[in-house]
C-alpha cells in the first residue's frame, strides 16, 4: 500500500514538473542562442581588469562596498588592493556581511576586519545608506558584489543607496561588473512604487535581465538615485553573453548554495511571502517547497536550525511534504525563459480555504498587490502574465538604453 502511494506521489510530482516545462517552453524567449552553463573561469570579471581601474585608485583613500563574492582570482578584492599597496580606509558591508556569514534579515554590525584591520561599516539593519560622516576623507568608492538579477535581492538596493550617498558628496564610484546568472530573460510585474521597499526600490520587473553594472547605469541615467547624478564608472566584463547560466565560485548568500538555487530563486522567493517553506534549514534551500499539511508531492524534508545560514527556520523539526525542484532546474536548456508561477498557483489552490496563506511581505516581494489579488481570484498563469505586458514593454525600452553587452 505504502509503495503504491509513493509511486502515485512520484508520478504526480513528475506531472507537475512536466506541466511547468510545457508551459514555460511556450514563453517568449529573450536570448542570444542556446542557453548554456559556464563557470566564472570562462568570463573575465570587472575586478580582474585591474589595468582599467588601478590607475584611478593610485594615491586615493578608498572605500569599498564588497563581500565574499568580491574576488580577483581566488583572493578577496580588499586583500588584493592592500597587497598592491592601495589605501583602503573602510569596508561597507551589505546584507549577510563582509564575509557573507549572516543569515537573511539578520542585523549586520559595524566592526573591524580581523584579517586586514580595516574598519567595517554595515549597510544592513538600522542603517542602509552611508552617512556623510562615513564618507569623510574618502576620495573614491569601489563597488564589487555578485548580484543574481532579481529585484528583491537586496544588493541592488544597497547599490542605489550608495550611489545616492556618493552623488551627494561628489565622490566618484567605480563599479566592477559581474555576470548575471539570471541575465538571459526579463519577466514579472514591474514594481508599483507604492510598494517601494528595501526588497524593491525601482520600477523594474522581478527579473530584469541586466548585469549589476548595466543596472547601475540605468539607475543613474533615469535619475532614480536622487537629484544629483553619480560620477559612475563601470569596469566591464569580458567574454560575457546573455545566453549563460554562470556557475558562481562562491555562494552569493548563505541560502543560495549552488546554481540550481540561483536559477530557481526568482520562482521560489515569492513563497517567502506565504506560509510555504522554501527549504530553509535544509541542504537544499530554494530548491524545495513544502508544508506540514501539504499532502501532495513525493519529497519530505525536515528543516533544522543552522547557525549563520538558517537559524530557527519555518517548521523547524517538522516534516514538510512537497517537491524537490532540482529536476526542473536540470532541464534549463528546454525550459522557457521565464520564472514559473505554476507552483505558487498550485500551492495556493490547495490551501485556498486558509486565510493566512499570504503574509504582508508578499506584496513587497511582488512589488504590487495585483498578483496576490489575481491568485485569490483564481486567474490562470496566462491571464496573470497578460497583465504584466504593458509594464514589461515599457521597461524594455528603458533597459535597452543601458545595455553594455549584446542581446
Amino acid at each position: 500500500m505504502k509503495r503504491n502511494y509513493l509511486k502515485a506521489m512520484a508520478l504526480f510530482t513528475a506531472v507537475i514538473i512536466l506541466s511547468c516545462l510545457s508551459k514555460l517552453a511556450n514563453t517568449q524567449v529573450e536570448s542570444t542562442g542556446t542557453l548554456r552553463k559556464v563557470s566564472m573561469a570562462d568570463i573575465h570579471a570587472g575586478a580582474e581588469q585591474t589595468g582599467l581601474y588601478f590607475p584611478q585608485l593610485s594615491g586615493k583613500n578608498i572605500g569599498i562596498i564588497c563581500n565574499q563574492t568580491s574576488l580577483v582570482g581566488n583572493i578577496n578584492l580588499v586583500d588584493t588592493l592592500i597587497g598592491a599597496g592601495f589605501s583602503v580606509k573602510v569596508i561597507f558591508s551589505p546584507e549577510h556581511g563582509f564575509r557573507g556569514e549572516a543569515d537573511a534579515g539578520s542585523d549586520v554590525r559595524d566592526g573591524i576586519d580581523k584579517k586586514t584591520g580595516v574598519k567595517i561599516i554595515s549597510l544592513y539593519g538600522k542603517k542602509t545608506k552611508p552617512e556623510p560622516s562615513d564618507l569623510k576623507g574618502l576620495d573614491v568608492l569601489l563597488f564589487d558584489i555578485q548580484d543574481v538579477g532579481v529585484r528583491f535581492y537586496t544588493y541592488i538596493s544597497t547599490l542605489s543607496l550608495v550611489m545616492e550617498a556618493a552623488a551627494n558628496k561628489g565622490i566618484p564610484l567605480i563599479l566592477l561588473d559581474r555576470p548575471n546568472p539570471n541575465g538571459f530573460y526579463v519577466d514579472g510585474p514591474v514594481l508599483d512604487t507604492a510598494f517601494r521597499s528595501f526588497v524593491g526600490m525601482h520600477p523594474v520587473p522581478i527579473v530584469y535581465g541586466m548585469t549589476i553594472g548595466e543596472y547601475a547605469l540605468m539607475v543613474n541615467g533615469e535619475g532614480w538615485q536622487g537629484a544629483k547624478k553619480c560620477q559612475l564608472t563601470v569596469i566591464p566584463l569580458k567574454a560575457y553573453t546573455r545566453n549563460m547560466i554562470v556557475i558562481l565560485p562562491v555562494k552569493p548568500s548563505p541560502n543560495l548554495p549552488n546554481w540550481q538555487s540561483v536559477y530557481l530563486y526568482p520562482s521560489l522567493c515569492l513563497f517567502e511571502g506565504t506560509f510555504i517553506s522554501v527549504g530553509r534549514g535544509t541542504e537544499f534551500p530554494f530548491q524545495l517547497i513544502g508544508h506540514p499539511h501539504y499532502v501532495v508531492g513525493s519529497y519530505i524534508f525536515k528543516p533544522r536550525s543552522i547557525p549563520g545560514i538558517s537559524e530557527h527556520p519555518p517548521y523547524e523539526g517538522q516534516d514538510c511534504q512537497g517537491l524537490n525542484l532540482d529536476i526542473f532546474a536540470e532541464h534549463y536548456a528546454r525550459n522557457g525563459h521565464a520564472f514559473s508561477l505554476e507552483w505558487l498557483i498550485r500551492m495556493h489552490n490547495f490551501f485556498r480555504d486558509s486565510t493566512d496563506f499570504f503574509t504582508p511581505y508578499f506584496d513587497k516581494l511582488a512589488g504590487t498587490d495585483q498578483l496576490r489579488k489575481d491568485l485569490i481570484s483564481g486567474k490562470t498563469e496566462t491571464e496573470i502574465r497578460k497583465s504584466w505586458e504593458k509594464g514589461l514593454n515599457a521597461f524594455m525600452l528603458i533597459r535597452k538604453k543601458y545595455l553594455l553587452y549584446p542581446e
